[in-house]
């Protein structure tokens, strides 16, 4: 096609504990693909990071096959269709799907979840709150929390990706929204630009302290927790729940670098509040996908679901940026960019 290469970052090692390093990657250059019939050719423009790929790493069963040592590392992807021989998909076209951490990437649109990008939005939003944080937060909060106005809902790691897309949507449901967060400036961001109604920071404090602020800013009780972190945060909020309450298992960051997963304690609050503790992964909901697009995508144009992207350089360094996710680094949706943008991406915002 040219002279450029395709840059790849393959996984060649399995991480132990703690978080994953530079050493389990292997960076390697190749000629640009050229599809076969059927298949076509994505120029990656922009790269999703999410606390995700750290359970893909693990040769574990899961809800989707890890990544097998040698292959691309996984990964979401929007670009731009640069060869095709699939009628479907033409050169020019802007598309998202898993085209994995490399610069470009070849498809064939039955798999990899490849998608043309609706107009009239950034490119990147189909990486966040269009795309699969946004849609984890629309099924898991709506069809697994089923919240309803009036009612108090608490999200840890509210100032994530997902948790505060999480918090928006119960607001415009009619909720009272308490968010979990790990940093004074975070929690300021939820309540004066998100509109959370009340914060709670847990860095430096113990589980009696967690309690207690919990307690004091739920002073009715917890109807819906959505919990992304796990660990101490879920166990104190299981206290705090109230009858039939229902919380959505969304993720344990806290979690995924740990020798051993720790459960919860408080589990037998479920029994004395008939409550309901339920996790739910984003691929139960494929076939409404186009649904929850479009709700989110019209909140977006309205104003009133806000997001923020923080946006990074170059793929040889993304095993260093992914570890932002699990120290709290990263202010946002946490993004690579690939490549410069075609002139493309600037119409389809139009």
């Amino acid at each position: 096609m040219n002279g450029d290469s395709n840059t790849k970052v393959l996984l060649v090692k399995r991480p132990g504990t703690g978080m994953p390093d530079a050493s389990l990657f292997k960076i390697v250059e190749e000629p640009i693909p050229e599809p076969a019939d059927g298949q076509f050719v994505v120029k990656n423009v922009y790269l999703s990071l999410d606390p995700a790929m750290r359970g893909w790493m693990n040769d574990v069963k899961s809800y989707i096959a890890p990544v097998k040592l040698g292959d691309v590392m996984r990964g979401q992807t929007v670009g731009q269709v640069i060869a095709s021989k699939n009628p479907k998909f033409r050169v020019g076209d802007l598309v998202s799907g898993i085209g994995g951490w490399q610069k470009y990437a070849v498809a064939d649109g039955k798999r990899g979840g490849w998608e043309k990008l609706v107009p009239g939005f950034a490119p990147t939003l189909f990486l966040g709150v269009l795309g699969g944080t946004g849609i984890t937060a629309y099924f898991g909060l709506l069809r697994v929390g089923l919240p309803k106005a009036g009612e108090t809902v608490l999200v840890s790691g509210a100032a994530g990706a997902v948790g505060s897309v999480v918090g928006q949507i119960a607001k415009i449901k009619g909720c009272r929204v308490v968010g979990i967060a790990g940093s004074d400036e975070k929690c300021k961001w939820l309540v004066d630009e998100l509109g959370f109604d009340a914060v709670v920071n847990y860095k430096g404090k113990s589980a009696d302290q967690l309690n207690d602020e919990i307690r004091q800013a739920c002073p009715k009780g917890v109807d819906v927790f959505f919990d992304n972190v796990g660990g101490d945060i879920l166990d104190v909020a299981l206290k705090r729940i109230r009858k039939g309450a229902r919380i959505v298992i969304c993720g344990a960051i806290s979690q995924y670098n740990a020798a051993q997963t720790k459960g919860p304690a408080n589990y037998l609050s479920l029994l004395v509040h008939s409550a309901r503790m339920e996790g739910f992964v984003l691929f139960d909901y494929i076939p409404e996908y186009p649904l929850a697009i479009r709700e989110l995508g019209q909140w977006v144009k309205e104003g009133k679901l806000k997001y923020a992207e923080e946006v990074v350089e170059g793929l040889e360094r993304a095993p260093e940026y992914l570890n932002m996710l699990f120290t709290g680094a990263n202010k946002g949706k946490l993004i690579v960019k690939l490549a410069d943008e075609p002139a493309q991406f600037a119409q389809a915002r139009l």
